[in-house]
């Protein structure tokens, strides 16, 4: 190997302290197997608990017994005791059977829900209208107010579980929609009586194709039209730098000159980093490039059983300071503009505070894009997020020493299950059609796996603790406060996004003095932020600035003044970078090969082909 390469995958861990995060009062141990009060006998025979629960995990789908059954529980006997609510449910039934009974009433009653939700785009076909479909879609909306009235409201249920017993009821209430059976679904009824039935046999065709694919463990049928290097991911670049845990790529400039300030890309390590870099016209990466910045981006390494123990301080000091690090050697005294996406604009909060406490000029600006940091109200994430829950998800992952792809898999398609699960079903497998592949579906299918300690830590630290929100996550032995993020904040979130909800992302305006952009994106997680100028006619975001002793906003009074555009709001945000920038000048070397760091291979290197 070439000694003026740096390759430093087989270096040894720092010795740095770790995270103590939850530690206090309010917290326990930030990872599985050092909770406080466990007296040392307990801990000799803990691994007989791992492995009952871990067993009881296969027939669970990953959910604890225990919690569920806590649940409905705390909702059962409230509801027992409350004559005042069992007479609502009573009286509510009543008008549903009145609405029932009389076909030509189709006003909406209140908490019956006779209207679909907006987003419920299930009975939106004209042939629902006619009888007897629309009695049968008139009955199940009916039933889904009734159930939505029996399980909330509930005097004395608290709200998680309340939430959870509600979630769950929809979820049954989605198996028997009349748009899932074909002799109930007239858009199917009609396909069959024009196609001679063609649509059912496709679509057991597909059903069995999907069968065997899941069994294998193999990507969905569609994605081998997307290749990793062949028609996504292919910006031109290099890989600068490799550890246990990073690539570092750097992209070649496509402009005579460039900003002088680079660009850092910190995707989250949750999926594959080339959601940022998908087919050229949709990729965030190659926009940047054109619009003459330096680009560097981290592609995390898939984690295996041996990386068990890497935790938040790993990925701030193997990834955001070493690419920081390598950066700055490749471009002195340039500061970087850092953009975290999702978890990696979560890890990107915490180093800038750092950062900035250490008084470090390392970083010019940071963009977060659909990051949390103040987890008060993630959103329905949070229903399958509890102490036993939780412990309960570390008892599966010790057996292996990591979250499985397919896991994750299964809890964001129980969040979504109307457009995930049903609506795929019947797309495939009642109409026969598949759905053609894009770049980003087959990004989505691109999984990873999280680390043991990682994914404890970002359960516990900040789902159960909101630690970091309060100040008491540490990095290197200190608490990390966002109130020392000492620089220009441009904050994206997407107005449909279930993963991280935009109230929740804009709350960092309440933990930091920085001056702050907030833009709201239509969309959701992936396409609000995934959304280039043009190709979409529906693209839209509103935006609004403040300066550092600003007033507070709140979400709503931040809507009333926030101005509305059409479009997409990547030029926004090339503009506002653009601003933050210290001139141009001619582009830099690719890497740094006098001090070690020169081309490892194209990009987009090795670790993103990991499965």
């Amino acid at each position: 190997m070439n000694q003026m390469t740096r390759v430093e995958t087989e270096q040894p861990r720092p010795a740095v302290p770790r995270s103590t995060a939850g530690t206090r009062e309010r917290g326990g141990s930030p990872w599985l197997g050092q909770s406080p009060g466990q007296s040392p006998v307990y801990q000799q025979f803990q691994d007989m608990d791992h492995w009952l629960m871990s067993w009881v995990g296969r027939f669970t789908w990953g959910q604890s017994p225990i919690t569920l059954s806590e649940a409905f529980v705390d909702w059962w006997a409230h509801l027992a005791v409350s004559p005042a609510k069992q007479l609502e449910m009573a009286q509510r039934a009543w008008e549903a059977g009145w609405h029932m009974a009389s076909p030509t009433d189709h006003a909406v009653v209140d908490c019956a829900g006779l209207e679909p939700l907006s987003q419920d785009k299930r009975f939106v076909d004209p042939q629902w209208n006619a009888p007897p479909f629309s009695i049968w879609v008139k009955a199940f909306l009916l039933t889904q107010g009734w159930w939505q009235c029996v399980t909330t409201g509930v005097p004395g249920v608290s709200k998680h579980h309340e939430e959870m017993v509600d979630f769950g009821a929809r979820q049954w209430l989605d198996v028997v929609a009349p748009s899932n059976f074909p002799w109930t679904n007239p858009v199917v009824l009609n396909r069959c009586a024009s196609e001679g039935g063609r649509n059912l046999w496709r679509g057991f065709l597909h059903a069995a194709e999907d069968a065997w694919v899941d069994a294998l463990n193999l990507p969905p049928v569609g994605t081998e039209g997307f290749e990793v290097g062949r028609n996504v991911a292919i910006t031109p670049g290099k890989v600068v730098f490799r550890n246990r845990l990073i690539e570092l790529i750097q992209y070649e400039p496509q402009t005579p000159q460039t900003h002088a300030n680079p660009v850092l890309v910190i995707p989250a390590w949750i999926m594959k980093y080339y959601v940022l870099d998908l087919s050229p016209e949709n990729s965030f990466v190659k926009a940047l490039v054109e619009k003459g910045f330096t680009v560097f981006a981290i592609s995390w390494r898939n984690p295996d059983s041996s990386d068990r123990d890497l935790g938040w301080q790993d990925y701030d000091q193997l990834g955001v300071r070493k690419a920081l690090e390598v950066i700055t050697t490749i471009m002195p005294q340039a500061q970087t503009h850092a953009v975290g996406y999702c978890i990696g604009g979560t890890l990107l909060a915490m180093s800038a505070a750092a950062l900035g406490r250490e008084r470090s000029p390392a970083i010019k600006t940071i963009t977060l894009l659909a990051a949390q940091t103040d987890f008060t109200d993630p959103g329905e994430l949070s229903l399958f997020i509890d102490e036993g829950q939780v412990r309960f998800l570390e008892n599966q992952m010790w057996r292996q020493g990591y979250l499985d792809e397919r896991q994750m898999k299964g809890a964001f398609q129980m969040l979504r299950s109307k457009d995930m699960v049903w609506s795929y079903r019947l797309m495939n497998y009642l109409l026969g059609e598949r759905r053609p592949m894009s770049d980003l579906m087959a990004w989505n299918a691109d999984g990873t796996r999280l680390p043991l300690r990682m994914h404890s830590e970002y359960l516990r630290s900040f789902f159960l603790h909101n630690a970091l929100s309060h100040g008491e996550f540490t990095l290197h032995g200190v608490p990390v406060n966002l109130d020392d993020i000492r620089v220009p904040i441009f904050n994206v979130g997407a107005v449909q996004d279930h993963v991280a909800p935009w109230r929740s992302v804009f709350r960092l305006h309440q933990l930091t003095a920085a001056p702050q952009t907030f833009a709201l994106t239509a969309g959701g997680h992936n396409v609000g932020i995934v959304n280039p100028p043009g190709l979409s006619a529906k693209s839209s975001y509103r935006i609004a600035s403040w300066k550092a002793g600003d007033r507070q906003l709140t979400p709503e009074e931040w809507l009333s003044c926030a101005e509305h555009h059409e479009g997409s709001w990547w030029p926004a945000w090339f503009e506002w970078l653009a601003n933050h920038s210290s001139g141009i000048h001619k582009p830099p070397s690719m890497g740094a090969p006098r001090a070690g760091f020169s081309a490892l291979c194209p990009a987009p290197g090795g670790y993103v082909h990991q499965r």
